[in-house]
């Protein structure tokens, strides 16, 4: 009988492999108020075609960019301050990255992010297509985050059962979703929070903190 808690980690990119740079001076360049990009990307009308593979990631971007055409003054400026938003690339955290490849040695891992049709391409440049066993987009199964058919269908990929399964991510309305349907889950704020919530599938193995 295993003495490991989870079988399975079931890990969110955005806000916990994954952050992304402010677009403060893109904005300005384009004659736009702070936060206004991600205001017009997010909206929950605008996103959610998006991560549910109603729209691909082109198609999303094109929608941004009319919506923001009046702020820029014009298409072609809104246009061109989401070609630049699009071009920035996010910071990876290699502590996050370095406990979910030791994990790897004892226990299965998804990825699981409400993303586009982008994130693939995404991951790829960035070199971690290599960190999990499956990559679970929902773009490409239709159903987002905190659907719980989302969890099911990471769950099932990795053959493990959900009770068996431990879910990361940074959004609350995730986590309690995932927590309803009997996963452990951890509200993502600090590497050390995930260390320490991964130490008993890693042993002696922990990978530490530059500095530790």
């Amino acid at each position: 009988m295993t003495t490991r808690p989870y079988d399975a980690v079931l890990c969110d990119i955005d806000g916990v492999i994954r952050h992304w740079p402010a677009a403060d001076a893109l904005e300005r360049a384009g004659g736009l108020r702070p936060g206004a990009l991600a205001a017009a990307a997010f909206a929950p009308e605008r996103l959610q075609p998006a991560v549910t593979g109603e729209i691909s990631d082109a198609q999303w971007r094109t929608a941004v960019a009319a919506d923001l055409a009046d702020a820029c003054g014009s298409r072609e400026r809104a246009l061109a301050a989401v070609r630049a938003w699009s071009d920035l690339v996010p910071v990876v955290d290699g502590e996050v990255v370095a406990l979910l490849r030791a994990v790897r040695r004892t226990a299965s891992v998804a990825l699981v992010s409400n993303a586009t049709t982008r994130l693939e391409r995404d991951l790829e440049r960035q070199g971690l297509t290599g960190l999990a066993d499956h990559v679970v987009n929902t773009a490409r199964i239709g159903v987002a985050k905190p659907d719980p058919r989302v969890y099911r269908i990471a769950a099932e990929r990795l053959g493990v059962a959900i009770e068996r399964c431990l879910f990361v991510d940074d959004t609350a309305a995730n986590v309690t979703a995932a927590r309803g349907l009997g996963m452990g889950a951890l509200h993502y704020r600090r590497v050390d929070d995930l260390r320490r919530t991964l130490s008993p599938l890693l042993g002696d193995r922990v990978p530490q903190a530059p500095g530790h």
